[in-house]
């Protein structure tokens, strides 16, 4: 993901926020798996390179909420297709490929109950974060 000046944990943190919309900073480390500390560390890199906003909360003055910005959406689509286009550089159909992380991912989530994961990639959910190097 260098190549669209993206982390790892940047990509992931704004795939969840694709797909579950803006929420709190605490909601989103939890989504993710990652101690609060460790997400606010993520989101201050994305936040400098307008990726996402973050907007003290309405409701609770102590938090803050988080969201993509267009710059964010366009970098996730763009993680999205270099995705594609490695998947079918190594002749593998994205769509299996997917089918099977999913299926791994809820298994492990039925293991150690975490209605965390299953809330990330729920049934039926036609993507997964994107992996990168």
């Amino acid at each position: 993901m260098g190549a669209i000046g993206l982390t790892h944990a940047g990509v992931i943190a704004m795939e969840v926020l694709s797909v579950n919309g803006p929420m709190t900073q605490a909601q989103l480390a939890q989504l993710v798996r990652v101690q609060a500390q460790t997400m606010g560390k993520t989101l201050s890199r994305l936040e400098a390179h307008g990726h996402i906003s973050r907007q003290r909360s309405t409701s609770d003055r102590r938090s803050h909420v988080v969201s993509l910005t267009d710059r964010g959406r366009e970098a996730v689509a763009e993680a999205a297709d270099m995705e594609r286009s490695v998947l079918a550089a190594a002749s593998i159909d994205p769509d299996v490929l997917r089918q099977e992380l999913q299926a791994v991912v809820r298994e492990l989530a039925t293991r150690i109950s975490s209605t965390d994961v299953k809330t990330i990639v729920p049934a039926g959910e036609p993507s997964l974060p994107v992996e990168a190097n």
